[in-house]
């Protein structure tokens, strides 16, 4: 894969002790609580051990927090409190406290009904970015359960036919639990990529994809900087339109959290909503049925034969956890101008530098 494809001389390899001992630090620093700042973190390791670092969603993501706390858009502490908490249901009042702890906690309580109901769903409004949508869904699948996250962000896409932005990534996380392996996990925006690696392509200088994102002018084109203004391109055409409207409808009508044109566009003010749902297999058959039937099909699923031998067929999932080992082993890359932004931040607010 393209975003594979990295410059060892531009960036640091540090362990995920170091890494995480920091973000802790910061975000304590930073005025989160030690319950946020440990949630927060994990997510943040997580993206970090999963994901290319020109998609932003490790350390780099503290600029993006630093700013929103500061200028209000993100409250530590928030006083987020539960607006409905039926059986199989509930809404949770994010109160502009970070994402990352809302959908955190949104998960955990649909997993605690879900064990009870076989099934539940919770929502969030008045919310901020909550990171990776797989984190979430994997909070389930530790559980034993199936975990589907999703939530609605800034508009980037535009509706199939139109270059005018409307809809968001929106993006979803789906994790399938396995009893003797890494669950199966889905993390997926539902457009062909995002900003952050156009930029990455942008500062590599090199031609993206063509199917990523079009001109303002509805024009197709390789050069991240003359789509940069225009419209992400959904993944399967006008399927992943679809997708993303429901999403806002679900995340965002449904919660009573902002949607379309109006999400994520105040930084004061984002207004996010999202949607955790968890699932019990048990609420159907015993746990050893489930884990034997989904042993069958995944054998199935991996004893096809690849086109290219040296490509095999792998699971949703497979290659971040495949990363995520060669990284705990390796160490985990940030780009060392990420490295010299966060020396400065952790001076502003008075946090040790120990990266």
């Amino acid at each position: 894969m393209a975003y594979e494809v990295q410059d060892a001389s531009l960036v640091n390899l540090y362990s995920l002790e170091a890494l995480r001992s920091f973000a802790v630090a910061y975000m304590r620093g930073l005025g989160a609580t030690a319950d946020e700042a440990e949630i927060i973190s994990d997510g943040l390791m997580t993206a970090s051990q999963w994901w290319h670092p020109g998609q932003g969603q490790g350390l780099e993501k503290l600029f993006r927090y630093t700013r929103r706390v500061k200028n209000g858009g993100i409250l530590p502490d928030a006083p987020m409190n539960w607006l409905v908490d039926a059986p199989a249901y509930a809404l949770l009042d994010a109160a502009k406290g970070f994402g990352y702890v809302a959908a955190h906690r949104a998960m955990t309580r649909a997993v605690e009904k879900a064990k009870t109901s076989g099934i539940a769903m919770v929502g969030v409004r008045h919310s901020n970015h909550f990171g990776i949508a797989g984190y979430h869904a994997l909070t389930a699948a530790k559980q034993g359960l199936i975990g589907w996250s999703c939530t609605n962000a800034a508009a980037e896409m535009a509706p199939w036919g139109s270059a005018k932005v409307v809809l968001g990534t929106n993006p979803w996380g789906i994790a399938i639990p396995r009893s003797d392996n890494h669950a199966i996990v889905l993390d997926m925006a539902l457009t062909m990529s995002g900003k952050g690696m156009m930029r990455w392509y942008e500062r590599e200088n090199r031609p993206m994809p063509d199917n990523w994102a079009l001109t303002p002018a509805g024009e197709t084109t390789t050069d991240p900087a003359a789509a940069m203004t225009g419209p992400l391109l959904p993944i399967g055409e006008y399927k992943g339109y679809g997708l993303s409207l429901f999403t806002d409808v679900i995340a965002g009508v449904m919660t009573g959290a902002l949607f379309g044109l109006d999400v994520f566009q105040d930084d004061q003010n984002f207004d996010v909503g999202h949607m955790m749902i968890a699932i019990d297999p048990a609420a159907l058959m015993p746990a050893d049925d489930f884990d034997r039937r989904l042993a069958e099909l995944v054998a199935q699923v991996k004893g096809a034969e690849p086109i290219d031998a040296a490509r095999p067929v792998m699971l949703p999932g497979e290659v971040e956890f495949r990363r995520m080992s060669e990284r705990q082993e390796r160490g985990i890359p940030v780009s060392r101008e990420t490295v010299a932004q966060l020396r400065e931040l952790a001076a502003d607010i008075g946090v040790a530098f120990t990266l």
